[in-house]
This record gives C-alpha cells, sequence and structure tokens, in this order.
C-alpha cells in the first residue's frame, strides 16, 4: 500500500494510456462502421483491385504489391525486436539509469522500482507490435496465396456470382492484414508517448492524448483521405472555353 499510494501518479498515468489507447481503438472501429476513414476508403480500393485483378492473366504485378507490403511489416517486426533488446538491456541495469536520469534537469525523480515498472510497461507494448506485425505478414501469406489461387479468365465452370465473392474474400483479408499493421503502428506511437513518462507523469498523460488526437485527424480528416474520397464528375472545363461561356 506503501508503494501504490507514492507512485499514485505513476499507476494513474499507465490508467490513462490504456483508456487513451483501448478507447480510441474501440471508437475508431465503431466511427468507420458510417463515416468515411482511411481504412474503410482503403478497402473499397481493394474491392476494386481484386476484381481488376480478376480480368488480367498476368498477376505478376499484383502478388509483388502484396510482396511489399509484407516486406514493411517484416521491417518494423525486426525492429521491435531491436527495440525489445535495447529496453531488455536497459532493464538489466536500471541502476545506472534512474542514476543518469537523475542528472537530467526537469525530470521528475522515481524509485528504481518505478523505473523498472515503467520499463516492463514499454516492453510490453513493444511486445504487443511485434505480435501484431508478425500476424500482419502472415495474413499477407495468405492474401499471396489467394492471388495465386484465383480464377482466370477463360475458366467457364467458374460463375461471375463466384468471382465476386471471390474478389470480396481476398480484399476482406488484405484490409485484416492493412488492420493489423495499423495496430502495430499504434504501438510504436503510444511507445513513444511512454517516454515522457520517464519525465513527467502529467507530460505523459498529455502526450498520450495528443497521439489520440493525432490518429484521429490522419485516419478521419486527413488530406489524402480527403483526395482519396473526391473523385470529380466533370471533366474541368478548358481555359479557351471558359470565355466563350
Amino acid at each position: 500500500m506503501s508503494f501504490i499510494q507514492a507512485n499514485l501518479i505513476h499507476l494513474l498515468a499507465a490508467v490513462w494510456l490504456v483508456i487513451c489507447w483501448g478507447g480510441y481503438t474501440r471508437y475508431a472501429s465503431w466511427k468507420a462502421r458510417d463515416t468515411a476513414c482511411l481504412a474503410s476508403v482503403l478497402h473499397l480500393y481493394r474491392e476494386d483491385w481484386m476484381r481488376r485483378m480478376l480480368l488480367r492473366d498476368n498477376r505478376i504485378a499484383d502478388a509483388s504489391v502484396i510482396g511489399n507490403l509484407e516486406r514493411n511489416a517484416s521491417f518494423f517486426a525486426s525492429s521491435t525486436l531491436i527495440i525489445l533488446a535495447g529496453i531488455l538491456t536497459v532493464l538489466g541495469a536500471s541502476d545506472r539509469a534512474v542514476s543518469l536520469l537523475a542528472d537530467i534537469p526537469m525530470v521528475q525523480q522515481a524509485s528504481q522500482g518505478m523505473s523498472e515498472i515503467k520499463l516492463l510497461c514499454l516492453a510490453m507494448v513493444f511486445v504487443y507490435a511485434f505480435f501484431t506485425f508478425s500476424w500482419c505478414m502472415r495474413q499477407y501469406n495468405f492474401a499471396a496465396i489467394l492471388v495465386g489461387s484465383a480464377p482466370m479468365i477463360g475458366e467457364r465452370q467458374v460463375s461471375e456470382q463466384e468471382r465476386k465473392a471471390f474478389a470480396s474474400r481476398a480484399a476482406r483479408v488484405i484490409s485484416m492484414a492493412a488492420n493489423q499493421f495499423n495496430f502495430g503502428l499504434r504501438s510504436y506511437y503510444f511507445g513513444m508517448s511512454m517516454l515522457a513518462w520517464f519525465v513527467s507523469p502529467w507530460l505523459f498523460m498529455l502526450m498520450s492524448a495528443g497521439v489520440v488526437v493525432v490518429l484521429y485527424r490522419r485516419e478521419f480528416h486527413s488530406d489524402v483521405l480527403h483526395v482519396m474520397v473526391y473523385t470529380p464528375t466533370e471533366a474541368p472545363i478548358p481555359e479557351a472555353n471558359k470565355e466563350a461561356v
């Protein structure tokens, strides 16, 4: 009880991180059901991609795109292992890390036990990130298999309804992999905000709320989202014809 009372503000900061992270994840999933966002719009593009793929005999480019997406997840998974190795190294020399932080101005002092808890929490965040990125890689592997098993144009025994169902199923698998990649990136964002925890728990809570704001603006109000949603319905009038009009 004495440890909890002495570090109550730090524990509240950890709870605030869980509320921000989990709350935004649930809110984003709920809002995406009836609001245009990066996830929903990109899923529509993936469905178009799969439908157009079924009209091509050569699917090398499609398999290459999925391979590139898988390599992105592989890069982050490898980077996560390096970060975890660094965190565990610091955890093994936590006494030296605490003494080093004590010499930095504007850093709120914390006990060695609390500093080790912070490092363990940071390690758990990146462990979660590794699992999400590795699962993302596997799902892109599944998508590559689906592309390899896609029906060809001349297959008469495959109906149009089956082709549409396959395109929808393949797009869904790719979107599920992309969602896992998105979850992994969120882990990086909130893991970066946890660095402020070693300075001050109040700064940490402020940074966690700031990450939520950044994620919301990027997923629901970013410029790239407006570009992907906007589709001109008419061709622009040439400058030479504007004067005549």
